[in-house]
């Protein structure tokens, strides 16, 4: 990896950017510092991803570098498991977090345990990089938000970035991360950040402080969350686009709430949690994936084994159902204003 000091963020110009765009800078800026770093997938070459996010460099840094692989998750993700043994960085697209499931095996078996089972001899920098969740009218095969697989999994890193900004940072951190990192990028919330009401005008990242980049290089440390705002009503954990719509909520109820990004599942920064739920006293746990075994479940108990003493009211949690994600029917399963805002009021109740 070459060595090289970071640019201040208080002392890098920004540029407005959406979080498409911030991704491709991330991938730019990582691969001129590292010949290592070479990015595979569908569609990723030539045409530079379905969602464009990795426009153009292949023809900046050839076709040995961002190539074109077959439809077959399963041999992009062992592919990048044989690179990085032999001393790549690898960092695969998944065009949807819905068809990962066939690499499964590969990232669990292999990726995951590298490490551990060659006692520190090999280690698998791979950063697999995939856009999830609802609010496209994707459907079934298109919404999924499978993110909690991925956290039962020891030797996983989980990664979800909720603005343009955080989505550069947290991205060259994971791909100069020496453990395998999976990089679930909010495809709601690529153009601009979503509220929940899904009948209102699109807005874009320009006017959202999220949107200011900083030019050139710049890390977010993993395992650090966000205070979106702070307050005193309840914590909110969220991540990824229920950001945005959590944020929004609250505003529209005038509540005092303090909003925490996790920013990254795994490793959970677990400190700014108890701190916050510690001062609140109440807890409020939204994501969009399906309820049962969700990363929420965690979450609560987690608040609850480290913060039950603090505690004036159960955990609530706002998630999606425990079915397919429906076509037909995407704002009911879409935990939006509506369910939060009953959520909130519970909470103000007790």
């Amino acid at each position: 990896m070459l060595e090289e000091e970071p640019v201040s963020l208080h002392e890098a110009p920004t540029r407005s950017l959406n979080m498409i765009e911030a991704i491709n800078e991330a991938l730019d800026i990582t691969m001129a510092r590292d010949p290592d770093i070479v990015i595979m997938g569908e569609d990723v070459g030539f045409f530079g991803g379905v969602f464009r996010a990795t426009a153009g460099l292949q023809t900046k840094y050839g076709k040995n570098r961002v190539f074109d692989s077959p439809i077959n998750e399963c041999g992009i993700v062992g592919a990048a498991v044989g690179m990085a043994a032999y001393g790549l960085r690898p960092v695969p697209e998944i065009q949807f977090a819905d068809y990962i499931y066939p690499g499964l095996d590969q990232l669990v078996s292999e990726a995951a345990r590298l490490r551990y089972r060659s006692a520190g001899e090999f280690i698998a920098p791979i950063t697999i990089r995939s856009p999830f969740g609802g609010g496209i009218f994707g459907g079934q095969t298109h919404s999924q938000s499978p993110e909690a697989l991925f956290t039962h999994v020891a030797g996983l890193k989980t990664v979800i970035p909720s603005t343009p900004h955080d989505a550069k940072g947290l991205l060259i951190a994971a791909i100069e991360d020496n453990d395998p990192v999976i990089f679930f990028e909010p495809k709601r919330i690529y153009n601009g950040p979503f509220d929940g009401n899904y009948d209102s005008p699109s807005k874009t990242w320009k006017s959202h402080s999220g949107g200011k980049v900083p030019e050139g290089y710049y890390s977010i440390p993993l395992g650090k969350a966000r205070t979106v705002r702070e307050g005193s009503a309840m914590t909110v954990l969220v991540y990824g686009t229920m950001v945005h719509v959590a944020e929004a909520v609250l505003e529209a109820k005038g509540v005092d709430a303090e909003i925490i990004d996790l920013r990254t599942l795994v490793p959970l920064d677990i400190e700014a949690v108890e701190k916050s739920v510690e001062k609140t006293g109440k807890c409020l746990v939204i994501h969009e994936a399906t309820r049962t075994s969700g990363f929420g479940a965690e979450l609560a108990a987690l608040v609850q084994e480290r913060c039950f003493y603090h505690l004036e009211a159960p955990i609530e949690r706002v998630t999606g159902f425990d079915t397919p994600y429906p076509h037909s029917l995407e704002w009911a399963y879409f935990p939006g204003p509506v369910r939060i805002g009953e959520a909130v009021d519970r909470l103000m109740k007790d």
